[in-house]
């Protein structure tokens, strides 16, 4: 039998290259040397002490344990099929230099990350807090789900400046909307749950372009009955700021009459003209209850206390009369509107027992509700009111005409 004799491969060496402060170095290693040793011969080749110096050695994205004996990393790495050079990259940093960033201060004058979350959610909070205070806010049930505001994103791609508003200003804008005690009562009285209350785009707003026609401008639009609305809130001059806050409320409440009927036929007119009524009357109760925010009445605050002045009576007049102004657009007349107005002003005066300046608030004084020494019923007090109010404005209307710088 013939003996075999074992034959010891040697183990060869090979380059490896180490990128170290923009400079390249390279070692001489084998296949067996442990992360120790490959860590020890990293420091001597850049001349680094571990003691003086926080160092890293990082090979194929993983770092090397300098107290590790056993791992060996380039186990898998053969001296004579390897074409390129392995390479480790070196990180570095003076001990003196790690100690002196770790005894600075941070400066007061930048916010970290977390305190720039704080601050934008307290920013957010604000913009979400309602003028109305404690008087007002959305009922748990029957309420806007979401309330949005476009950002400079969504706007036309136009960035907000001093002329401008800022979203903030926009959302605390829908807010004092969706918290509105008249816009509240209407919500609870009709149980409506709006998911989501945003303001339209006034630049590039594809459903509002797609629904303008004949020169027309949309203010604003339902979709799906109460799925989202959404209220134009800036003027057309960009640079104007905000709309009047009374012509976004009717807006508002038109929007949410297309809850129940899309078209604009006489149905929806007469929802709307009640749902105007009980959003009037909110506002003349709480002003005879005395309530007062920031020193004035809610009703001063939405900018109807003309409307309110008169009670009930004043508030039918006042409806009749917006009424006269919009509809003639859709070849209607209020005329077929007035008995259902006056029954929600029947209803609401029943309902509530509320006073202002010491009357029932559906009632007036006897000069107004008298024409030469007949009494007036409901409806013609209303058309009175109505037409007293279009010959004060027209008054007014002349008035400017004559000196112009009134």
């Amino acid at each position: 039998a013939m003996a075999t004799t074992a034959v010891e491969t040697p183990i060869s060496p090979f380059t490896v290259n180490i990128s170290f402060q923009g400079q390249t170095r390279s070692i001489e290693v084998i296949s067996v040397s442990t992360s120790a040793q490959v860590y020890a011969q990293v420091l001597e080749s850049c001349g680094l002490q571990e003691q003086d110096a926080a160092v890293k050695v990082l090979f194929k994205g993983k770092k090397l344990n300098p107290s590790d004996t056993l791992t060996c990393p380039f186990a898998k790495v053969k001296a004579s099929t390897t074409k390129k050079a392995p390479q480790l990259l070196v990180m570095a940093s003076s001990a003196s230099v790690v100690q002196q960033v770790q005894d600075k201060r941070s400066d007061p004058t930048i916010r970290g990350f977390d305190q720039e979350a704080q601050k934008m959610q307290q920013t957010v909070a604000a913009s979400n807090q309602s003028v109305w205070g404690s008087v007002s806010q959305q009922d748990k049930n029957y309420r806007f789900v979401k309330i949005q505001a476009c950002n400079d994103q969504d706007f036309g791609h136009h960035q907000t400046t001093s002329t401008i508003p800022h979203a903030f200003a926009a959302q605390q804008l829908l807010t004092q909307m969706a918290t509105d005690p008249g816009i509240v009562a209407i919500m609870r009285e009709r149980q409506l749950v709006v998911n989501a209350l945003r303001e339209m785009d006034p630049i590039d707003d594809r459903l509002m372009q797609k629904k303008q026609h004949g020169g027309s401008a949309v203010l604003g639009y339902n979709t799906n009955r109460g799925l989202e609305i959404h209220v134009r809130l800036r003027a057309f001059d960009l640079t104007k700021g905000f709309l009047p806050y009374p012509q976004l409320i009717g807006t508002l409440i038109h929007e949410l009459s297309h809850n129940w009927v899309s078209d604009h036929a006489l149905l929806f007119w007469a929802n709307f003209a009640q749902m105007r009524v009980e959003y009037l009357h909110t506002h003349a109760r709480l002003a005879a209850q005395g309530t007062v925010v920031q020193g004035k009445s809610t009703a001063a605050l939405a900018g109807v206390t003309a409307q309110c002045r008169q009670g009930m009576v004043g508030i039918a007049g006042a409806v009749i009369q917006e009424l006269a102004a919009e509809l003639p657009q859709y070849q209607l007349t209020p005329q077929p509107l007035i008995p259902a107005i006056e029954l929600r002003c029947r209803e609401l005066t029943q309902q509530h027992a509320g006073l202002e300046q010491g009357q029932r608030l559906g009632s007036t004084d006897s000069k107004q509700n008298q024409s030469n020494g007949v009494q007036l019923d409901p409806r013609q007090a209303a058309l009175q009111a109505a037409e007293q109010r279009a010959r004060e404005q027209q008054a007014n209307h002349d008035a400017k005409k004559e000196d112009p710088s009134r």
